[in-house]
C-alpha cells in the first residue's frame, strides 16, 4: 500500500510551494496516472492514461483564498517591522535631544562616597614590615600576597627597541574613586592604559614594572592593584638618574592634606602633588565627608572643568556650578568661565551657550 506515501509527498510539495512563495499550486493531471482497484485502494502502477481517477481536484476558489491569506500575513509582517523599527528611532532620538544640563543632580555612583583614608606617615612601618616578609619566604611571582603573571609588550621605533616589563592580577578589586591614573594591561589591543578600566578587556596591574630602552632601564617602580605603590625611578638613555619619586597606592607622598579635625581625621583639602607641583585629581570635602569641589591639575594649573556641589542633606548630590579651565597647561589667552549652574534642588538657572 503506497497510496499514502503519495499523498503525503504532494502535500510536502505543497507546503514547500506556499513557504518558497511561489504561485499557490498547479497541478498538470496529465502527469498523475494512477489507476483504482475496485476495492477502492489505489497503486501507483507507473504512468498510465489520464482516463484513469483523478486523484486530486484542486478547488481554485480555495486556492485563490490562501494566496490572498499568504499576501495578507506577509503585509502584516512587513507592517509589524516597521512600527518596532520607527519606535526604536523614535527612542534614540529622545535619547540624543535629553538636556545633560537640565538637571544638577548626579549619579552618588560615580562620586566617592567618603572621604579618603590617608595614612601617610604609617608608609614606613607597613614597607618594613614587608620587607621581613620578604626575607622569611620569598615566593616567585607574589607581591603583596597576591599572585601575579609576567608579560611583556614589545615596540621598535626608529631602530630602537621600547619594552614594558610588568606583571599584572586577575583578581580584580573596586578601584579607588580619588586616584586619577589607573594602570591596566588591555588584553586585546595589548596597551598598558591609564584611563576607563574595563575588567572585561584587562586586568590591573601589580607588582614589579620595568620600562627599557633597548637594553637600558629608564623607568621602574611597583603597582598596587593599579596604582603606583613605593619608590619610582626614572633614568635618561644613558642610565643616569633623572628622578625620584613614592608613592602610596596611587597618591604622591608629597600631597597636601588639610582637615577640618585631625585627631577625628576629617578631611578638608587633598591636593596632590609631584615634584613641587600639583598634579593629579583634587578635592575639597564639605565637613560631614561628601564632596565640595572637584577638579584636575597638570603641572601646577587647574585644566578641564571643575565642579562644585551643595552640602545637601540626605543621599541626593547635586551639582551647584561648574567652571571652564583650559584643557591644556599653558595655554594661552584662555579665561575660565561658569559653564553652568544649579539650585540646591538641581534646577538649571544658568548655562554659557556656545
Amino acid at each position: 500500500m503506497v497510496h499514502r506515501n503519495t499523498v503525503l509527498t504532494i502535500w510536502a510539495k505543497i507546503g514547500i510551494m506556499l513557504v518558497n512563495s511561489k504561485p499557490f499550486l498547479s497541478f498538470n493531471c496529465q502527469n498523475i496516472k494512477l489507476h483504482r482497484n475496485y476495492k477502492n485502494k489505489i497503486n501507483v502502477n507507473s504512468l498510465i492514461s489520464v482516463d484513469s481517477i483523478v486523484v486530486i481536484s484542486v478547488d481554485y476558489q480555495v486556492q485563490h483564498y490562501m494566496n490572498f491569506a499568504v499576501q495578507m500575513g506577509r503585509k502584516l509582517l512587513l507592517y509589524l517591522f516597521l512600527f518596532i523599527y520607527l519606535g526604536q528611532l523614535a527612542v534614540a532620538q529622545d535619547e540624543k535631544t535629553e538636556d545633560p544640563d537640565s538637571s544638577g543632580v548626579v549619579n552618588n555612583v560615580l562620586l566617592p562616597v567618603s572621604t579618603p583614608v590617608l595614612l601617610f606617615t604609617a608608609v614606613e612601618e607597613q614597607e618594613k614590615a614587608k620587607k621581613k616578609e620578604k626575607k622569611k619566604k620569598k615566593n616567585k611571582n607574589i607581591y603583596f600576597g597576591e599572585k601575579t603573571k609576567r608579560n611583556l609588550i614589545k615596540q621598535s621605533f626608529r631602530n630602537q627597541t621600547h619594552s614594558e616589563y610588568f606583571h599584572y592580577t586577575q583578581r580584580n578589586r573596586q578601584i579607588d574613586p580619588y586616584i586619577r591614573d589607573i594602570y591596566w594591561y588591555d588584553q586585546k589591543e595589548r596597551v598598558i592604559r591609564t584611563k576607563g578600566f574595563d575588567p572585561s578587556r584587562g586586568y590591573l596591574l601589580h607588582g614589579p614594572y620595568e620600562k627599557r630602552l633597548d637594553d637600558v632601564v629608564v623607568e621602574s617602580g611597583m603597582f598596587f592593584f593599579g596604582t603606583k605603590h613605593g619608590r619610582w625611578l626614572t633614568f635618561d638613555a644613558k642610565n643616569i638618574l633623572l628622578d625620584k619619586s613614592n608613592y602610596y597606592e596611587g597618591w604622591p607622598k608629597a600631597s597636601r592634606v588639610t582637615y577640618y579635625n585631625r585627631a577625628e581625621q576629617k578631611i578638608e583639602k587633598v591636593t596632590p602633588v609631584e615634584y613641587d607641583l600639583e598634579e593629579g585629581n583634587f578635592y575639597h570635602f564639605h565637613d560631614d565627608g561628601k564632596v565640595a569641589v572637584l577638579g584636575e591639575y597638570k603641572f601646577g594649573e587647574k585644566v578641564g572643568l571643575w565642579t562644585e556641589y551643595w552640602d545637601n542633606t540626605g543621599d541626593k548630590t547635586v551639582r551647584k556650578r561648574e567652571i571652564q579651565y583650559q584643557e591644556q597647561p599653558f595655554s594661552k589667552d584662555f579665561r575660565p568661565y561658569i559653564r553652568a549652574e544649579w539650585d540646591k534642588e538641581g534646577n538649571l538657572i544658568y548655562r554659557r551657550d556656545g
